[in-house]
């Protein structure tokens, strides 16, 4: 009988292959690696309606707008360590990924960073200048559930919900506010992802 096989186990096997592709690479002048997932959000003035507590029979009411200014959070987290890097862009294009791996590369020199991300048409654009202590995977296509990075979105989203904000000043200063409450051992316990790990300690043994 045909089975076909679940994502996360297919992906560890490629995953693997991968990580041992990269080590076989000269990569060796590098005094460690780590293991990044990345992506990006959308947050903006338009509210986010959720569930709310109140007194059984009485509906949750909030203040709502209908408004399409937004900002977007570009982010890269390890499984293997917490360590992150946010960023806070006026567009997800081409240009702000390329400032956004820059900065990203600039974090520990010394350290070979594979980046495993989503088919965005930007992560793919042949004037993409990817730095040399950084490598590139790429998840399956339509494999959102696979990207650990979309736990933090969903965890610095949930100080969103249900709020108003007046101007993107305002906007700005909760995105600090909400993303200053991350540090390393929260994004591990969010991205600690088992298939990412051990092929990460399996293949590396650091």
């Amino acid at each position: 009988m045909y089975r076909k096989m679940k994502k996360p186990y297919w992906l560890l096997k490629k995953i693997g292959e991968h990580l041992k592709q990269i080590k076989n690479k000269n990569i060796h002048q590098f005094k460690c690696f780590n293991l990044y997932c990345q992506d990006e959000s959308r947050i903006g003035l338009l509210t986010m309606n959720h569930k709310a507590l109140t007194i059984k029979g009485v509906k949750p009411l909030c203040r709502y707008q209908h408004k399409f200014d937004n900002v977007y959070l570009f982010g890269a987290f390890s499984p293997v360590n917490g360590n992150h890097l946010l960023l806070e862009m006026p567009h997800c294009n081409t240009d702000n990924f390329q400032v956004f791996l820059t900065e990203l590369s600039q974090i520990d020199k010394d350290e070979f960073k594979i980046v495993v991300l989503d088919n965005g048409a930007f992560h793919k654009a042949k004037r993409l200048m990817i730095p040399p202590n950084i490598e590139l995977i790429f998840l399956p296509p339509y494999s959102p559930e696979l990207n650990p990075a979309e736990k933090v979105w969903w965890k610095i989203k949930r100080e969103f919900k249900n709020k108003f904000f007046e101007s993107m000043d305002d906007l700005k200063n909760h995105i600090t506010v909400a993303t200053k409450q991350l540090n390393n051992q929260s994004i591990q316990q969010l991205t600690a992802y088992q298939y990412y790990t051990n092929a990460f300690w399996t293949t590396f043994n650091v």
